[in-house]
Parts: structure tokens; sequence; C-alpha cells
């Protein structure tokens, strides 16, 4: 044991500066503050070069002039406007309100949809996919076991994986996954169809006197299939703007729905010998959407249903199977993913179809990552209601109600030119702590 030296001193532990964020190089702090909280959260900017300069026409003064490289951050930075919850939680939720007060404005009015549209028959429709083998499930009460004899919790990294993945069928999954958007769009066809045999007309006639609109979102389950939620209504021959005629029921909706769900069938390729038909699964629910005058119990009101529809529009992949949110350029990438071995299957088989020059059209190795879907996650018919982009424009006019025009005799020359994506990490952790979603102002939207 060494000799104890009265005169030694104890040393002070050095502060861990390490991890702090330095701004030396910034010499506008409080601007750089102002710049990154005009972002309103947004996790991957946009970084922007180039300027902007107003001149006077009449005289040639320049009035105002503004030069990337003069801003706090040396970027014009504009948001990334990911719908993806995992790529922008800010960007994300601003993309759901837009979604919410889309369909909101097709059950009750309101984004210059007439109020009268409540009183049309609305149906909130839920169309599955078939199943490709027997995965491991939760019943709704939790109790009852699995078949593997266990009772899973919610949140059990097994559920919705295949109970024997040997004998899953992965091929039909991915291939159900690739046509899923053709079986929609051969669903609508049998749905007029069916409305127009009920009604006892022709099917070339059904639009003299109802129209069918409607807006879904696709969703994928923890197996990894698409299912679709849609919102389903009938209007008169000019849309929203007329009634359909007294025939035109919830009731004969909803049963015109079932009946095309279960003809709905889609040809695919013949794989090993076998010929593959896509349909939908045997669970199709549907509910009649009441008023919000008519609350009561576990009614499914429009609100409920514009809530539900826009939470899963900013969904992809990754929030229910953990696989990806962006795209492989090779396969070999994702060996350094951390994917589940259920979804990381589904993309080998997707990128190993991608191959055959039969699916060629199907562009399963561009898509692999969304395990074969390649269709929109959120659509609508252009008479269903208002669209994002008018929802878009209601913001940037109000930014310019709010801000002084330039004057008539002012010429504005600008060029802008894109330098990238995404902060350094010290100004990412400035950001967070600045924190802060989508604004007042991005968040408006035109009035009701």
């Amino acid at each position: 044991m060494p000799p104890h030296n009265p005169t030694t001193t104890i040393p002070s532990p050095e502060p861990e500066t390490a991890a702090l964020p330095t701004f030396t190089g910034y010499r506008d702090l409080l601007g750089l503050v102002r710049q990154l909280s005009s972002l309103g959260g947004c996790a991957q900017p946009i970084r922007l070069e180039g300027h902007r300069t107003e001149i006077d026409t009449f005289t040639g003064e320049i009035l105002r002039e503004l030069k990337s490289k003069e801003l706090p951050t040396g970027h014009l930075l504009v948001r990334c406007g990911n719908r993806r919850t995992t790529r922008c939680p800010s960007c994300a939720e601003l993309y759901r309100q837009d979604t919410y007060h889309l369909i909101a404005a097709g059950l009750r009015g309101g984004k210059n949809i007439p109020d009268q549209v409540a009183t049309h028959p609305r149906v909130f429709a839920t169309l599955t996919a078939p199943s490709c083998g027997p995965v491991h499930g939760r019943r709704v009460n939790g109790s009852a076991r699995c078949r593997c004899g266990r009772t899973h919790t919610k949140g059990d990294p097994l559920l919705g994986t295949p109970l024997d993945p040997k004998r899953y069928d992965y091929i039909g999954a991915v291939l159900w996954n690739a046509h899923a958007p053709a079986l929609w769009a051969r669903f609508m066809l049998h749905l007029r169809r069916t409305i127009a045999a009920a009604a006892g007309i022709p099917q070339r006639l059904l639009h003299r006197l109802v129209r069918v609109s409607y807006a879904k979102v696709a969703e994928y389950q923890q197996r990894g299939l698409i299912h679709f939620h849609a919102v389903i209504r009938l209007d008169g021959p000019a849309g929203p703007y007329t009634p359909p005629p007294a025939w035109a029921t919830p009731e004969l909706l909803t049963d015109g729905i079932r009946i095309a769900a279960t003809r709905a069938h889609v040809d695919g390729p013949k794989i090993n010998g076998r010929a593959r038909s896509f349909g939908f699964g045997a669970q199709i629910d549907t509910r009649i959407i009441r008023s919000t005058a008519f609350q009561a119990g576990t009614t499914i009101t429009e609100g409920k249903v514009a809530g539900y529809v826009a939470k899963y529009a900013t969904k992809g992949t990754e929030a229910a199977t953990g696989t990806l949110d962006h795209r492989l350029k090779k396969i070999s990438e994702l060996w350094s993913e951390s994917v589940p071995e259920h979804a990381a299957r589904m993309i080998r088989t997707a990128w190993e179809l991608g191959n055959r020059d039969d699916l060629k059209h199907l562009n399963l190795r561009k898509w692999a990552h969304m395990l074969g879907f390649r269709g929109h996650f959120s659509t609508k018919t252009r008479a269903y209601s208002t669209t994002l982009g008018a929802l878009r424009a209601a913001r940037v006019a109000w930014h310019h109600r709010h801000t002084a025009p330039p004057s008539p005799t002012t010429l504005v020359l600008a060029h802008w030119a894109y330098d990238g994506t995404g902060l350094t990490p010290d100004l990412e952790r400035l950001a967070a702590l600045i924190g802060g979603g989508p604004t007042q102002a991005e968040a408006v939207t035109v009035g009701a």
C-alpha cells in the first residue's frame, strides 16, 4: 500500500463538455434559434442555397436581399413534408391534421363542401387480406390462448408472425400486397354494378342518378399484409351538391359493399405450376356512419371515423411490422438493418420475385421495403371532398395575408438550389431543445 501523502489533492471531476453542443462557429445565436424555431420541429429540413432579391423597377434600387450564406445556419431551411412518423413526427402530424380535415369535410361539410352531405348515405368499411397461413394472434379480450398454446400480451413481437415459417405462403403474401391496388379498383367496379342492379337500371346510366365517392387509407397488419379502411358515400349526380334518390339508403350501400368485396378478384401470375388469383379476406367490416347529432354508446360517428382514418395515413410498414422506411439499392443492405425475421423474409421474397420477367411490371425490387405494396397510402375520388393541395394552399394564403406584400412596382428575382437534407448534430440538439410541433400558422386550414 503506498504511503499516505497529506499534501496530495483530490482532482476535481472535469465537466462533461463533449456531450454538449457547441455553437462557437455561429455568430448570431439568437437568429439561429429563430430560424430553427420557424421549422416547427421538422426533424429533417431541406437545405437550400441561393438568393432572393427585390428590386424597384423604376429606380433600380435593391430594396431587400436575402442570401442563404448570410443566414444563421448558412442555408435556407424548409420543412421536409414527410408523412411518416418514423422520419419526421412534426411533418407527419401536419399531414395527419390535413387528412383529418379532408375526411371530415366529406362527412359533415366544410372546406367548400355543403353541409347537406351529412345527410347522404355513408358507410365505414374495412376490407382485409386473405390468410397466407396461421400466425400468432391475440383475442380481443386477451385471455384466449393462441394456437401455439401461449397467451400473447399486447406488443409481443411474435404477434403476426407465422406459426410455421417454412409452410407460410410468403410468395402469396408479397403478391397480394402488389395486387391490392388493382383489387380495390375491381372492388369499386363491382360496387357500382351491384348498386345499379339493386336499383334496376343499367350500370352505364348509374351516374345520372347516383355517384359513388370514397376516401380510403391502406394499413399494414402485423402479419405484413395490406388492408383498407374506407369511407364510402352515395351522392346525387352532381356529387356532394345534390342528394341521392330515396332508394339509395345506407343499408343498400352496406349490402353492396359486402357483395362487391366477395366478388372482386384479380388474376395473378402462375408460379411453380400454381395459378394465382387474389381476392379480399372473409373478414369484411361495414358500419353505417351516423351524424354527430345521434351519438350514443358505441355508435360510429363522423369525428371518430375522420380521426381513425387520419391516424393510419401517417403510418407505413415500419409502424406495424418493424421493417424499413426507405428503399434498398441492394439486397445485401438488409443484413445491416435491424429488421424482424418475418419482415426480412417478405423483403427477400419480393426481391427474388422482382427478378422474374413476367413480374417486371410490379416493380417488386423497388417496393421490396414496402413488402411489395406499390400503391398510395391515402386516396380519394375527386368528388369526395377538398384536396390536400387546397389545404396547403390555404396555409400559404394565410401566410400571405399576415405578411406585407411587395409593391406592384417591385421585381422579385430568386434562385434556390437543393444542397442536402438534415442538420448537423449540434443543430439537431439545439432544434430538439427548442422543440415544438406544427405552429398555429402551419395548422390553419380553410374555414369550415
